[in-house]
């Protein structure tokens, strides 16, 4: 009886110990993840902002909305992670006597790592079915504004601008304090392969009644000709009316950024590819908690690096298998719920040989030998 309380009780203290770890390791690891995608998405973001692809005012919105959508998949990673890490440790420091020395199968890990893992596979739910879809639609609205904005807040002063119609470039030295009076004003403009220039000194902005904007130049030159032609019509006018191109924001939703329900609703093979890919994050996290509990395993007289990078090698083809069988639900050569479930019971049961042969140390290579130098 004092054994089995004793037992009892270095098992209780084992399993606190591996949960602290756990967390521990899970949280550096995350750490790790979350400033190498920051940094990249932070150069990728600042370049397009630098390129005039979205607005500098924009930034830092979309640098915290790409965050949201990889959070899941960092979470995935860093689970897996820190219980390969962990479990490895133990392997390679001979702590993993000490548990199973009690009497402990090595299915006993499964309820610690569970307990710990159960509220991250949660995390890893909410933002894949929530997150995700809302940071995809943000990002694209975002953008879509920016790209459809009016040319009138092209009028940056002392800058040559592009328009949206990508057939206009404006050049302002000065704008008043107002901001409708501008002055030195250049307008270049192509159309029906002829060119058209405009210069003035003075202008200003102006709004008629019914909505239409203009800017409005004074005083100017209008230069008109054919492209590669030397002779040019020059005009002088007092007055000079560009109306500005102001697109509508046209609703266009993709489905990266259509809520769960909607992809349910709306069921169609790339909505329910979505869904497939969806729902296979969490499904993928609950099979790498199982898979790294067995493939930790290390002879502490061997190398140990072997499991950390069988461990990359499962990862990264899972991640790929995803992505290929959400492609197949798309292209309609497999049924949705095949896809669905087919590559996660497929992975489970594999864990579960995995986890048979560790349990009862029925390596085949170890046994082929066995077997060799028994003959002999």
């Amino acid at each position: 009886m004092v054994d089995e309380i004793q037992i009892c009780f270095v098992q209780m203290i084992l399993e606190r110990s591996l949960q602290r770890e756990l967390a521990y390791t899970g949280s550096t690891v995350f750490l790790v993840l979350l400033t190498l995608v920051l940094t990249t998405m932070m150069i990728r973001i600042v370049g397009s902002a630098a390129s005039g692809e979205i607005d500098l005012k924009d930034v830092v919105v979309l640098i915290g909305l790409t965050m949201i959508r990889y959070v899941s998949v960092m979470l995935m990673a860093s689970l897996f992670s820190a219980i390969l890490f962990v479990l490895t440790r133990w392997y390679r420091d001979s702590e993993m006597l000490i548990w199973l020395s009690c009497g402990v199968s090595l299915t006993r890990l499964i309820k610690p790592i569970t307990m710990f893992s159960v509220p991250i596979i949660v995390l890893i739910s909410f933002f894949s079915f929530v997150g995700w879809p809302w940071a995809n639609e943000q990002s694209r609205l975002i953008r879509e504004r920016f790209q459809q904005r009016d040319e009138i807040l092209l009028l940056a002063p002392g800058q040559f601008c592009e328009s949206t119609s990508k057939h206009r470039v404006f050049f302002v030295e000065k704008v008043g304090p107002s901001q409708k009076d501008i002055e030195n004003i250049f307008v270049a403009s192509t159309e029906n392969g002829r060119v058209n220039i405009l210069v003035s000194k003075t202008g200003y902005m102006e709004i008629h009644p019914n909505g239409d904007r203009f800017v409005v130049l004074k005083n100017g030159r209008r230069y008109d000709g054919e492209l590669g032609q030397i002779d040019l019509r020059i005009m002088e006018f007092f007055s000079y009316g560009i109306k500005i191109q102001s697109e509508q924001l046209v609703d266009r939703p993709m489905t990266p950024g259509l809520s769960t329900a909607t992809l349910l609703r709306a069921r169609n093979n790339t909505n329910l590819a979505e869904f497939a890919w969806r729902a296979s994050l969490p499904l993928t996290a609950l099979n790498l908690m199982l898979l790294a509990i067995p493939l930790a395993y290390q002879n502490p007289r061997h190398g140990r690096t072997i499991s950390l990078a069988l461990g990359v090698f499962i990862y990264l083809t899972y991640s790929n298998l995803m992505n290929l069988v959400q492609a197949w639900i798309e292209q309609g050569k497999i049924a949705f719920m095949s896809g669905l479930l087919g590559l996660h019971l497929i992975i489970l049961a594999i864990t579960i040989f995995i986890f048979w042969l560790r349990v009862c140390n029925q390596l085949p290579l170890r046994r082929l030998l066995m077997r060799i130098k028994a003959r002999r």
